[in-house]
């Protein structure tokens, strides 16, 4: 053997010796000037949050880091708090676009524009998301790539595709019958075993939580309003199948008969909600049924609109529930029906997260309570209470700074200066 070759045998070997041995895992302190260690407790003031390995170890008061920290991080003029959450984002879709794009756009596209929302999402302070429907698997082939730490961005809580009546919202219409029939998803269903079948399948798949489209929608080439789509038989079977899987199920609706009829069916929560009456507000408010309000949404479809970005049938749509999409999260809050943080990003641009908060207060919350509808409420939603919403010692360490005090003004929650998430430093 020649020297060469003996020495790339000996570095060979070292490189696989050091393979096998575990990395040492860091220990970080953020050294903070004001800790919220949650909406409701509120804040400890100086502080210093200890991380190791994705997870919190301690947060303490004080400014003095711990003995044994190998890097120490620099907030003491910044108030530090737990990364936020959205329950309602589309990270594989941007706003706008001629809709005749799904007949010619790949769905491997939705990886590639999914990679980029989800970098704009979590720099915005972001750090967990419920995608809320999608194509094929591009959101769980992003799930995967930010858990490995391949992609930047949010944990991924990931509906997949949705289910829908067909040639309903959440189905394809718009296009010569065999086209719509070839770009159909494949989970749209009729009768009760039909949607049993098409929850195990979603949730074979890989889903974390079954999207279904209660009622029409606005964005969809359908012009049949905005009330109920599946039968309560059907909505019923949808609802029990996935709790026998252990998975809920989160309902886009906007007509009130639909709202009703999703609660009392067994959902988890309604997503926008726009028509919710005392009726429909009762029956989520008795079953526990969270409303996702998704105001950015209705702002961001405005803002659009005369443009020529929409078709006719959707810009009247768009027309139809504007009014009523600045007032109802108000009625929502007099009777007593539960309120998370969601804003389907995808319908306006990614990154704008945020601005959600300043439309909630225009509607009557105060900046704790919205704070709380991005951590708290929107964790216990996910059923991940006990390990997001929080700095406390066990939790993940997802972690975020601004200038200012959100609970005294969350509209501060637009700037977010600093990222952690999972343990991991966002650049």
């Amino acid at each position: 053997m020649s020297g060469r070759v003996k020495r790339m045998a000996a570095i060979g070997a070292g490189l696989a010796a050091l393979l096998t041995v575990p990395a040492a895992a860091q220990r970080q302190a953020i050294v903070a000037g004001n800790v919220i260690v949650d909406a409701e407790r509120g804040s400890i003031g100086p502080g210093v949050i200890l991380v190791e390995d994705g997870r919190i170890l301690s947060v303490t008061p004080g400014t003095a880091p711990p003995a044994g920290a190998d890097e120490v991080i620099d907030l003491s003029g910044r108030t530090v708090l737990p990364g936020l959450i959205d329950l309602h984002v589309h990270l594989t879709g941007d706003p706008g676009g001629d809709f005749w794009k799904e007949a010619v756009e790949p769905e491997e596209w939705g990886v590639v524009v999914g990679a980029k929302n989800a970098a704009l999402t979590v720099r915005a302070g972001f750090t967990t998301v419920r995608e809320a429907g999608s194509g094929g698997e591009t959101a769980f082939a992003l799930r995967r790539g930010t858990a490995e730490g391949l992609i930047t961005g949010p944990r991924i809580i990931a509906a997949g595709p949705a289910l829908a009546i067909v040639g309903g919202h959440g189905d394809v219409s718009g296009f010569r019958p065999e086209v719509n029939a070839v770009l159909s998803s494949g989970y749209a269903c009729t009768g009760a075993v039909e949607c049993a079948a098409k929850v195990r399948r979603a949730a074979q798949n890989g889903s974390d939580v079954i999207k279904i489209t209660a009622t029409g929608g606005v964005l969809s080439q359908q012009g049949r309003g905005l009330e109920a789509h599946f039968s309560d038989a059907e909505m019923r079977s949808i609802t029990d199948t996935a709790r026998s899987l252990g998975l809920a199920v989160m309902a886009h609706a906007h007509g009130a008969r639909g709202i009703e009829a999703a609660a009392r069916a067994g959902v988890s929560s309604i997503e926008h909600g726009t028509y919710l009456d005392k009726a429909a507000a009762d029956a989520m408010r008795e079953r526990g049924v969270v409303l996702i309000p998704t105001l950015m949404a209705f702002q961001g479809i405005s803002e659009r609109l005369g443009q020529g970005v929409y078709t006719p049938v959707v810009e009247a749509k768009v027309r139809e529930v504007a009014e009523t999409a600045r007032v109802f999260m108000t009625r929502a809050m007099q009777w007593g029906v539960p309120i998370a943080f969601g804003t389907d990003a995808g319908v306006f641009d990614h990154g704008r997260n945020a601005g959600e908060f300043r439309l909630m207060m225009a509607q009557g919350m105060n900046s704790r309570q919205a704070l709380a509808s991005a951590t708290t409420s929107a964790a216990k939603v996910l059923g991940m209470e006990d390990e997001l919403g929080r700095l406390a010692v066990g939790y993940s360490a997802d972690i975020i700074a601004v200038a200012g005090d959100p609970l005294a003004d969350a509209t501060v929650l637009e700037r977010v200066e600093w990222v952690m998430a999972r343990g991991r430093v966002v650049e």
